[in-house]
């Protein structure tokens, strides 16, 4: 079967948040198309959204389901749900759904992975020896150190060479080398993913100004300048380094498909501000595709039946796309 038409594995994120009510409001919007996904989770919690939901034993049923029910793989959880009141003692079913759905991906069960929120804090209370999902997964995958976070929306892609640091250990990481392979990284997912044949790189200063030829900063000059002469050197288009105070606005948009960002908040503030709601997380580098809400657990709103699956949808939907663009290329 071609990877496009496969299902895609969708994990329940951590039960207490607004995964399981977004989960059944992205089934609601979705399920008279032809794209299917399967929950890998509780399937009473996502009843509680009033949907009708059914546990299946493998995958490649869901495509038969989906259109009248939500169809679940269940997991086992270790402790009752309260929506808003995470509970650590569920962090293993947490990352045991990740763990399934990666392997149903790595296996060719799965056009992709699509991750609902988790709670950094709840799981590193039971141990969890990652940063966030961007590095579980890369591990998961056996390519430790290649993940690359790319933030999406139909108005900006943005790219963060560093990512989940502290800014002081960000400015410290930094490096020409973590640049070239965090833009290679891209540019490849670009053209393969993404069918752009000649992505439009555009590099971030670090400084106020870019530097300002120096008198701001001189790691423009030391770090990311080499960076983006060794990458004209292979044939990339890449322009920069970009003033970051002035590289989001509409007509500086028009001119590049991905923002090469130096920190975390560089390139998500200007994502998130752009357009929340059809915002996607994607992992480029791993040998599988996922994708996943630009937004956190909200455990504040779960439960109250308020949260918005906009951006949930626009997760499944991209891991769709790029999954057709990488099974024509």
């Amino acid at each position: 079967m071609p990877e496009a038409t496969l299902p895609l594995a969708l994990t329940m994120g951590d039960p207490a948040g607004i995964g399981p009510e977004i989960t059944a409001g992205a089934w609601q919007a979705m399920r008279a198309g032809s794209a299917a996904f399967a929950v890998i989770g509780d399937a009473a919690l996502i009843a509680r959204s009033g949907v009708s939901v059914r546990e299946i034993g493998s995958i490649g049923e869901a495509p038969g389901v989906f259109a009248d029910a939500v169809p679940v793989l269940p997991v086992t959880l270790a402790a009752p749900v309260v929506a808003g009141q995470p509970d650590s003692r569920n962090a293993d079913a947490i990352t045991t759904a990740i763990a399934r759905a990666v392997e149903l991906a790595r296996h060719g069960h799965a056009a992709g992975v699509v991750t609902n929120p988790i709670s950094k804090i709840v799981l590193k209370k039971a141990g969890f020896a990652y940063p966030g999902h961007t590095e579980y997964l890369a591990a998961l995958c056996n390519v430790p150190g290649r993940e690359v976070m790319m933030l999406a929306c139909p108005e900006l892609r943005v790219v963060p060479v560093t990512i989940h640091v502290s800014l002081r250990r960000a400015l410290d990481e930094l490096s020409t080398e973590g640049i070239i392979a965090a833009t290679r990284t891209t540019h490849a997912a670009l053209m393969r993913d993404f069918g752009i044949t000649r992505p439009r790189i555009a590099m971030a200063g670090l400084n106020p100004h870019a530097g300002e030829g120096g008198t701001m900063g001189t790691e423009e000059q030391t770090i990311i300048i080499p960076a983006i002469e060794a990458l004209r050197a292979h044939g990339m288009d890449v322009s920069g380094p970009w003033p970051p105070d002035t590289m989001f606005t509409p007509p500086a948009r028009a001119r590049y498909d991905v923002a090469m960002c130096m920190y975390h908040d560089q390139a998500l503030i200007p994502l998130k501000t752009i357009d929340m709601t059809q915002g996607v997380n994607t992992t480029l580098g791993l040998p599988i595709i996922r994708t996943s809400p630009d937004h956190g657990t909200a455990f504040d709103i779960a439960g109250h039946g308020t949260a918005d699956p906009s951006s949930l949808v626009a997760a499944l939907r991209m891991a769709m796309q790029m999954a057709e663009h990488r099974n024509r290329s």
